[in-house]
């Protein structure tokens, strides 16, 4: 009876534990479930492209609202409805302050409903913007002033308006702070004589930032580079320098080829007695015609050769 009775609380006690673990598993699941974890709560995908919400019931109630005044006070209410957007601009619509889809309007005519609907309008042309100049200190410790200018286009006009509260501030900043990166990296002679390069890669590292923002950057150019009036004077002073000592070389060259030149001349002078006698005439000539005050006493040649010959021996 005993033994009846221990087995009928063992049963009782596993029918309980049985029941309180399910209560358990229930719970839990219905916590796991009635919070719910969305995934869209951005507007924008993971592509950076701009993705409109749809709209729930009471923002349909609102819109059908307001097709019906528009419908009801329709000769007047159209003025409001149509609006222009020029070739170089596009619209990005909000509806209830929700991104409308099919992208930006423009160029041309457009709708919408005013009770309900704002727009911005965006440019589309190239924009230039003239970058202060900016004191860089370069890699080999120098400081120069240097100053560029950046063309840029909006090329995403939804993008642009969602992504980033105003895209022209935000790319003019950005273009500062590239600037003095970029040309930190480099020494005084690189940037003197790689403007090119450089202004390539600025370009390449702007469009790459500006992409999330629906900026395209066209072009950059160094414009000017100031160095510090000691360095300059120094940097003069060294081509100075420079020059002079090319000069000097350049000098040295042309009298080594002279005397050569004289030297060949003289030998082969000195092999032929014709030829002597040619030139010395050509000097008495040449005398005659200078000085004609002077009077020569021409000698013979055979005459000059053998007295030459008793100096010499």
């Amino acid at each position: 009876m005993e033994w009846k009775n221990n087995a009928a609380t063992h049963s009782v006690y596993n029918e309980r534990t049985n029941w309180y673990n399910q209560r358990q598993n229930d719970s839990q699941n219905r916590h796991q479930t009635s919070v719910p974890i969305s995934t869209n709560l951005d507007v924008c995908g993971t592509a950076g492209k701009a993705e409109p919400k749809s709209f729930g019931l009471c923002s349909m109630l609102i819109t059908i609202l307001s097709y019906i005044i528009v419908a009801l006070t329709f000769p007047i209410s159209i003025w409001g409805c149509i609006k222009i957007v020029k070739e170089y601009e596009r619209a990005v619509v909000f509806r209830l302050g929700r991104l409308l889809p099919g992208g930006a309007k423009g160029p041309g005519l457009f709708f919408i409903v005013p009770c309900i609907d704002t727009f911005r309008l965006i440019d589309l042309r190239v924009f230039s913007y003239e970058v202060p100049a900016q004191e860089i200190l370069s890699k080999d410790s120098v400081t120069v002033r240097v100053d560029a200018v950046v063309y840029f286009r909006i090329s995403d006009a939804t993008i642009a308006v969602v992504n980033v509260e105003d895209a022209s501030s935000s790319t003019k900043l950005l273009a500062q702070t590239t600037l003095r990166t970029i040309l930190g990296m480099k020494t005084l002679s690189e940037i003197l004589s790689d403007r090119e390069n450089i202004s390539h890669h600025m370009q390449e590292a702007l469009d790459e930032a500006t992409e999330q923002w629906g900026v395209q950057v066209e072009r950059v150019e160094l414009k000017d580079v100031r160095l510090p009036t000691e360095l300059q004077r120094a940097m003069a002073a060294e081509a100075e320098a420079s020059r002079e000592a090319r000069a000097k070389v350049v000098a040295a060259e042309g009298e080594q080829k002279a005397a050569i030149a004289l030297k060949e001349a003289a030998d082969i002078i000195g092999k032929s007695p014709s030829a002597l006698q040619l030139r010395y005439l050509q000097t008495l000539n040449t005398i005659s015609a200078e000085k004609n005050s002077t009077i020569i006493f021409p000698l013979p040649m055979d005459i000059m050769s053998s007295f030459s010959s008793r100096v010499n021996s």
